[in-house]
């Protein structure tokens, strides 16, 4: 299992990611498309070459899943994955709500997450069996007694298929009841989950996400008393579909699965 010189060497890839980014920040860097016409940056390349220094360095029998430069000792039974800037729109656009995703999974599960924000020097760090913290103290989620109470959070309607934007309709309108507006934000990336493990948000509903996106987040919102898993309800490891739930009262996945009319699929 994760130790504390795992704990201490995630901490170290995301100082050297920040300080790759800082410098950067509204500040005058190349781009481009990628082959999925996503945005990369020469900053996402820089911070996630950093980190990977350190860890061919120091971990070279460990396995690297990263999202610009690939795997490395793919067969290897730890995995550190990363992504060296979730968010690149927001980090283009000079928000700093964007952040740097660093996990370790073992067999495939996420055990160590930090989401890291460079900017405002702002870091949630969670451990399997362990508290969460942000920037060293315990977070806690906050309870949320019905979902006409939540706050919801995702990053871009614009990120759901036709199908998945009407379950996520579905999902905001519980949210919003009568009112004709619910509270719910847009925007965020990782940031929202940090948010939801410090007790700010209440549920955060994505799609499309990739294993760089999500495996650090759950160490991170279950470390802090929430719960993240697949629109079906299921826990989420190295093969899931990418459909990712995160709440801060786990006692209220059934209203949300019912709400999205996914309950069928948690053996409803």
């Amino acid at each position: 299992m994760a130790n504390s010189a795992d704990l201490a060497l995630a901490n170290r890839l995301a100082d050297a990611a920040g300080e790759a980014i800082r410098p950067l920040f509204r500040g005058d860097w190349s781009q481009e498309r990628k082959s999925d016409s996503s945005p990369v940056t020469e900053v996402d390349r820089a911070a996630e070459a950093a980190m990977r220094a350190v860890l061919e360095a120091e971990r070279p029998d460990d396995g690297i899943v990263g999202e610009e430069y690939g795997t490395r000792n793919e067969g290897a039974a730890r995995q550190w994955v990363l992504d060296p800037i979730d968010g690149t729109i927001s980090f283009m656009a000079g928000r700093p709500i964007f952040g740097t995703l660093i996990s370790l999974m073992e067999g495939g599960w996420p055990v160590i997450g930090v989401i890291d924000q460079p900017v405002a020097r702002e870091r949630w760090v969670g451990r399997i069996g362990h508290e969460t913290t942000f920037n060293g103290s315990p977070v806690r989620t906050r309870a949320c007694r019905s979902l006409a109470d939540a706050v919801l959070a995702t990053s871009s309607p614009h990120y759901f298929s036709s199908q998945e934007a009407d379950h996520y309709m579905a999902l905001a309108q519980a949210v919003a009841q009568d009112k004709r507006q619910g509270m719910i934000v847009y925007g965020g990336d990782c940031y929202n989950y940090g948010l939801l493990a410090s007790g700010h948000l209440d549920v955060v509903c994505e799609a499309g996400l990739q294993l760089f996106d999500f495996a650090a987040l759950v160490p991170i919102v279950e470390g802090a008393g929430g719960i993240m898993c697949d629109w079906s309800g299921e826990p989420l490891h190295a093969a899931s579909d990418g459909r990712v739930l995160a709440l801060g009262e786990p006692a209220r996945l059934e209203d949300v699965l019912e709400a999205m009319g996914r309950s069928e699929a948690h053996g409803h």
